[in-house]
């Protein structure tokens, strides 16, 4: 038993000897390490540190990563300063499974695991430059370090409950961003000789994983809130995942007195990016995947009215090859796939004073060569989509895009067909927009093919329907939109064509159409205003069809008034030629 006791204070003698004597050479050791390792950019420091040699652990208190500002000022004129600039405070940080005489004896920091406990990272981000900068250093960080020691290894971190803020001051205005619930972790990582030039590792760790739960900020512009509601990033895989997310628009009237642009919101499930580059996204805002997948979600598009009082107010960026030429960011991604999205898109229409909206259901399909990198448009300055959806829920609509990426004019072309449905679930559309109700017609086939520009679309189209029936439409104050019954019956006998073809074996009407875009025609509804200039003509609803009715119409309601005019002059003069023999038998003598 005295030979136990002897054993056990002389361990502990030992272990508060060592504690004594390590913890400032570890202190000394990581001091060196960072320095080294940044070319003295950053500087740490720890309040104190305790090493259980019984234990094999290491904690670390109130640990402090600061950047020189003196050394970063100073590259940033010599034009080697980094991008990102990074400050670190940790309460408390642990270090299990070390080796203390591996350190001295081997010059070897082996640690199993470290537990970093709250830590407040604060990051600024500043585009300094926009590729890796030459410099007259270039040894890796394992020969900056090889002098102090022979190899670094740390089996994992985890950082829990971060609390990262990050300011961008890229654009004319600084863009902060603060992030809660975020969790990160990193495995394997070695700086040694063998992996100084492993590219397959991310900052010598075999993977990184970065988890983000619940973020929620807005736009610069404040006009729109978005959230997320988990996030996933790891290196490993080049893969980033983001799950529920959701971008809302404040409410529509102080949207549109802010903004000319059109309001959109957008709900996803899921998006996806496969072999997404991190690193040139974090150094240099480059958005470069091989695969962008999106499942599952809701696009809703609302075209702005405001428009309409300026017709000078060009929409051209709404045209997808010019919005992506705007980006501020270099955005390149091989595929895009989409499964399962719905997309409404809405109009206001003022003369009928309601909003129409066009529903495409159960959207997929693929989108390639997204990009406006310069590098890749000199290589293929094309991108294509194909989608299939259902148009109003109900036909299946087949629609290839070409865009040229580099055409000045915007150059843009698309064909497709419309499958068999009942024309009558296209009224929510034709309502409020055309103010027209059809009554009865299905399709049986919508064929088109159109080549456009900023400036004027042309091509070809054919729809084959049959037994179409129309109300035509005026707005009311009290009912909202109320049937022209004259007009209705007139279109109906004189001016509807009821069926294309007209009688089965007769060749179907095809329609060469030209719609000359104005200015505050934004993309979606050149598409629309496009197609209606063959569909109409189809149904006997050509412009020169539409002007003589309008003649007519309004030579009937002249004729009308005119009638009504007569019958009260000859109402009046009944009744004046009545109040005058009343009058004539009243005199004396009568």
């Amino acid at each position: 038993m005295a030979l136990v006791l002897i054993i056990t204070s002389l361990v502990l003698i030992l272990a508060v000897f060592v504690n004594r004597y390590w913890s400032p050479i570890l202190a000394q050791k990581v001091k060196s390490v960072v320095l080294t390792s940044s070319d003295s950019l950053y500087t740490a420091d720890f309040s104190s540190a305790e090493l259980h040699i019984l234990r094999g652990e290491i904690i670390l208190y109130n640990i402090n990563l600061k950047p020189d500002t003196a050394v970063y000022n100073r590259r940033k004129l010599q034009h080697l300063a980094p991008n990102n600039l990074v400050n670190l405070h940790v309460r408390r940080l642990i270090l299990s499974h070390i080796h203390p005489f591996k350190l001295y004896f081997q010059h070897k920091l082996d640690i199993g695991e470290i537990i970093l406990t709250a830590p407040n990272l604060n990051v600024s981000y500043q585009l300094n430059h926009t590729k890796d900068t030459v410099v007259k250093d270039n040894r890796t960080p394992w020969q900056k370090i090889k002098k102090t020691l022979r190899s670094i290894y740390i089996g994992q971190i985890f950082l829990n409950d971060v609390q990262l803020k990050y300011s961008d001051y890229s654009g004319n205005k600084a863009e902060i961003s603060e992030l809660k619930e975020m969790n990160l972790s990193a495995s394997n990582l070695l700086i040694d000789s063998a992996t100084q030039t492993d590219r397959s590792r991310v900052l010598y760790c075999r993977d990184i994983v970065a988890e983000l739960n619940n973020y929620t900020g807005k736009s610069p512009s404040g006009l729109y809130s978005y959230k997320m509601t988990h996030l996933k990033l790891s290196t490993l895989t080049s893969q980033l995942n983001i799950g529920g997310l959701v971008i809302t628009p404040v409410n529509t009237e102080e949207f549109f007195n802010k903004s000319k642009k059109d309001k959109y919101t957008l709900r996803l499930d899921s998006l996806q990016l496969n072999h997404f580059d991190y690193l040139s996204y974090h150094k240099y805002r480059t958005f470069h995947a091989s695969v962008m997948l999106i499942k599952n979600g809701t696009m809703a598009l609302f075209n702005n009215p405001n428009t309409v009082k300026n017709k000078k107010t060009d929409k051209i960026t709404s045209f997808p090859n010019v919005a992506l030429s705007l980006l501020k960011t270099d955005f390149s991604v091989d595929t895009v796939l989409v499964k399962h999205i719905n997309i409404n898109y809405s109009e206001f229409n003022k003369k009928s004073g309601e909003t129409g909206t066009l529903v495409f259901n159960n959207t997929s399909g693929r989108f390639l060569n997204i990009t406006n990198n310069k590098a890749d448009l000199l290589k293929n300055h094309i991108s294509t989509a194909g989608l299939t959806t259902y148009f109003m829920n109900r036909g299946k609509l087949s629609v290839q895009f070409t865009f040229d990426l580099t055409a000045k004019d915007a150059a843009y072309s698309y064909k497709g067909s419309l499958g068999p449905m009942d024309l009558e679930v296209v009224n929510p559309a034709t309502m409020p927009l055309a103010m027209v109700k059809i009554t009865s017609g299905s399709v049986k086939q919508l064929d088109f093919d159109i080549h456009g520009n900023n400036r004027i679309a042309n091509g070809k189209v054919k729809l084959l329907y049959n037994d179409l029936k129309i109300k035509l439409l005026a707005k009311d104050t009290t009912f909202g939109l109320k049937r022209k019954v004259i007009e209705s019956l007139y279109a109906n006998i004189f001016i509807i064509k009821h069926n294309n073809p007209d009688k089965d074996g007769e060749p179907a009407r095809s329609f060469n159409v030209s719609y000359p875009r104005p200015v505050s025609s934004a993309f979606f509804n050149s598409i629309w205003q496009t197609l209606l200039c063959g569909i109409k003509p189809s149904a006997g609803l050509d412009e020169k069809t539409e002007e003589a009715t309008a003649a007519q119409m309004t030579q009937h309601q002249i004729n009308k008034q005119q009638r009504l005019q007569k019958r009260a002059e000859r109402k009046q003069r009944r009744a004046e030629k009545k109040q005058e023999q009343q009058l004539g038998k009243g005199q004396p003598g009568n």
